[in-house]
């Protein structure tokens, strides 16, 4: 087993409703912009001048700034997101330079030592690290789960004090978890094992089936995991 190689993130990125931009004050501004995209993932100009109280001007030259930074990345929203006629507005999403400004989360020793066991003893040494990592949290989460109600919240909530970011959005046919940060996502780019045994143990969790959407790890600007509701609430609705 892989004994001794741990990947942990020094510290944790804890989130708080943002306060409104100050004008004058540009730093503070920019990085208000960008960690109001780090929260709630990738957005466009309008949404963040609204969240923040910045008219299309301002927050548009704070924009152009991050982005010349290389801080953000412009990208043409999914074509899922259009809607209407007209040009779509562009998506402004937290790049990996970005990421790394506000947190180094990932170890350099572990990177190297799964690389290591990948070449050297094999590939099933790497799967077997990411199990026990994944059954590592799915025994804590279990922990703070067990003392609510509301099991995806409580994971999300879990999630969010390991760094995550995290949060839940209600579906037509489930719910979608967002994790707009990921603390492993340069190893995890590597070793998709990683993502994958993390998925199982959400499933694990949720007492049912979940799906990842996308990865931060695979370049998406949030980890999503899309929850099916339950066979027993779809039928409690339609009794209903």
């Amino acid at each position: 087993m892989a004994e001794g190689v741990e990947l942990r993130h020094n510290t944790v990125v804890k989130m708080s409703s943002q306060p409104s931009a100050v004008p004058g004050d540009d730093s503070r501004t920019r990085d208000l912009v960008a960690r109001s995209i780090l929260e709630n993932g990738p957005s466009t100009a309008a949404i963040l001048g609204q969240r923040l109280g910045l008219t299309p001007a301002g927050i548009r030259r704070h924009l152009d700034l991050l982005v010349t930074d290389g801080v953000l990345e412009a990208r043409e929203p999914h074509s899922a997101l259009i809607r209407g006629r007209g040009r779509p507005s562009k998506v402004f999403v937290m790049s990996d330079k970005g990421r790394e400004q506000f947190e180094h989360s990932y170890d350099d020793l572990a990177v190297a030592a799964l690389k290591f066991m990948s070449v050297h003893s094999g590939e099933h040494l790497v799967q077997a690290f990411a199990q026990s990592r994944a059954e590592d949290i799915e025994r804590k989460a279990a922990i703070s789960i067990s003392k609510k109600n509301n099991k995806s919240e409580a994971i999300a909530d879990f999630l969010s004090e390991q760094g995550y970011a995290a949060s839940i959005h209600q579906k037509p046919m489930g719910e979608e978890l967002c994790q707009h940060h990921c603390p492993i996502a340069h190893v995890a780019s590597e070793f998709p094992q990683l993502c994958e045994a993390e998925t199982e143990a959400l499933s694990r969790l949720l007492g049912t089936h979940v799906q990842r959407l996308a990865t931060i790890a695979h370049g998406d600007g949030v980890c999503t995991t899309f929850i099916p509701k339950t066979t027993a609430t779809t039928k409690r609705k339609v009794r209903a």
